[in-house]
């Protein structure tokens, strides 16, 4: 059993994940939007547009997320995805395309005593990252 990661966006949920699979090297599988469901009463409330459900192949994990209207919109808190790039270019290259434009900045990517490279961020999208390049300080 593995656990899926599904992220809550304010109507930008397809940019949003379009631009983390570009980024992370990610495939969309699939998108499920609000003109797709079979009845008016099986849509969540908002436009067409809307995504209802969609996925994202991220290495051997998946990725799910969705839409949410304002009013069912809970700001992510109390966890952070942790992504560990193999390389200082990998980790300056997914850094600067996710931290563009970010929201907060909670720590600026720096060396660390167990880390070459290390940054905490809430991107555009209000998603929460953790970016950790071990390097030569990590374990043998």
């Amino acid at each position: 059993m593995e656990p899926t990661i599904y992220l809550f966006f304010k109507g930008n949920c397809l940019e949003a994940m379009t631009h983390y699979a570009k980024t992370l090297g990610g495939e969309i599988l699939d998108v499920f939007r609000n003109a797709d469901a079979p009845d008016p009463e099986s849509r969540m409330s908002g436009g067409d547009d809307m995504v209802m459900n969609m996925a994202m192949k991220l290495g051997s994990a998946t990725v799910m997320a969705s839409d949410n209207t304002e009013e069912m919109y809970d700001k992510p808190q109390g966890f952070r995805i942790s992504i560990a790039p193999t390389s200082r270019e990998e980790f300056d290259r997914i850094h600067d395309a996710l931290a563009k434009d970010a929201e907060s900045i909670e720590m600026a990517p720096d060396e660390t005593f167990w880390a070459e490279r290390f940054a905490m961020f809430t991107d555009r999208y209000g998603t929460p990252w953790m970016l950790n390049f071990e390097g030569n300080k990590g374990s043998a």
